[in-house]
């Protein structure tokens, strides 16, 4: 089963560990839902869900406090399950003795944040929602323009890689090139980033491997983007028709979520890089409600209507 170290969660929100160092490695968190337990203080443990992290704001400690020492003890004791990942307090509020007590000989690991407990919960439940979700491999370069995550595709040897060298030196960010691993964080959003062995480099045939964080700087490449627009480059072929007036759109599934898709001819001494940027801004002058092909049609419309009456 798919799972995340508290370790990593940890290291990847800042957590302060206060007890159980010694078993972040061992303790696994297996689903991104957070439980905030409030019927379980209470008593009712009839469907605890032990195997999410727990996490105590201001309200469950405050609970707490209205308890007796012993039965804060035996209900500490009950929440603390062998699927239990850890605790988390937030708020940096200070953790009652006897959650500790249980905490420690359970092996249960206590974490402590600063942050508002909403803020914390969101944040570690986005973690883990990207962590733990299912993934697929694509084949492309995903660039980031103008804050815009771009999948670029086509057939090996089409030019995707050169492309995206030439988006980068005109200021765009690189986040993966041939391999882009993606995963669905929500109903309408779809992510990429890159594997690991990956990550910011970018091969162009006849020099190899590149650094591009280490030619271009930290300001050329992004660890991951939300992917909003698919650009598909296809050798030009004169028998096939291709959209002209921009009104032909595709879209292309990736998991549950539909990626509006433009195909670009590729051809001797066209600009991609300019063209896919023009691309890119005229995606976001429609999703602002600006539609250019539309305002053509009406133009056209008008033109006609003018001269019928004429």
């Amino acid at each position: 089963m798919n799972g995340v170290t508290v370790k990593e969660l940890v290291d990847a929100l800042g957590l302060t560990v206060y007890t159980g160092a010694e078993d972040l490695d061992k303790r696994v968190i297996t689903t991104e839902d957070i439980s905030r337990p409030g019927l379980e203080l209470a008593g009712y443990l009839d469907y605890y869900p032990q195997e999410r992290v727990q996490l105590f704001g201001m309200t469950e400690i405050s609970y707490e406090h209205t308890m007796g020492s012993k039965r804060r003890r035996e209900i500490m004791e009950k929440l603390c399950g062998d699927k239990t990942p850890c605790f988390v307090v937030s708020r940096a509020l200070d953790v009652p003795i006897e959650m500790e007590k249980a905490a420690v000989s359970h092996h249960v690991p206590i974490l402590r944040s600063k942050l508002p407990t909403t803020r914390l919960s969101a944040k570690m439940t986005d973690f883990l929602g990207g962590k733990l979700a299912e993934r697929k491999s694509l084949h492309g370069v995903l660039v980031d323009i103008y804050s815009l995550g771009v999948l670029i595709t086509g057939d090996s040897g089409v030019g995707k890689s050169e492309t995206a060298l030439d988006l980068i030196k005109r200021g765009h960010r690189l986040i993966a090139d041939d391999r882009v691993e993606v995963y669905q964080q929500d109903e309408q959003t779809i992510v990429g980033e890159a594997p690991a062995i990956l990550r910011h480099m970018l091969e162009i045939r006849g020099v190899g491997i590149i650094d591009v964080m280490n030619l271009f700087g930290a300001g050329a490449v992004r660890d991951k983007t939300d992917i909003s627009l698919i650009i598909h480059l296809e050798n030009w072929d004169k028998e096939k028709k291709f959209d002209r007036l921009g009104n032909g759109e595709q879209m292309v599934q990736i998991f549950d979520v539909g990626i509006p898709k433009i195909t670009i001819p590729v051809k001797v001494g066209r600009n991609l890089a300019i063209i896919i940027e023009a691309a890119a801004m005229n995606f976001r002058a429609k999703t602002m409600g600006y539609d250019a092909t539309k305002a053509f049609e009406d133009n056209l419309n008008a033109l006609i209507k003018q001269n019928s009456v004429d």
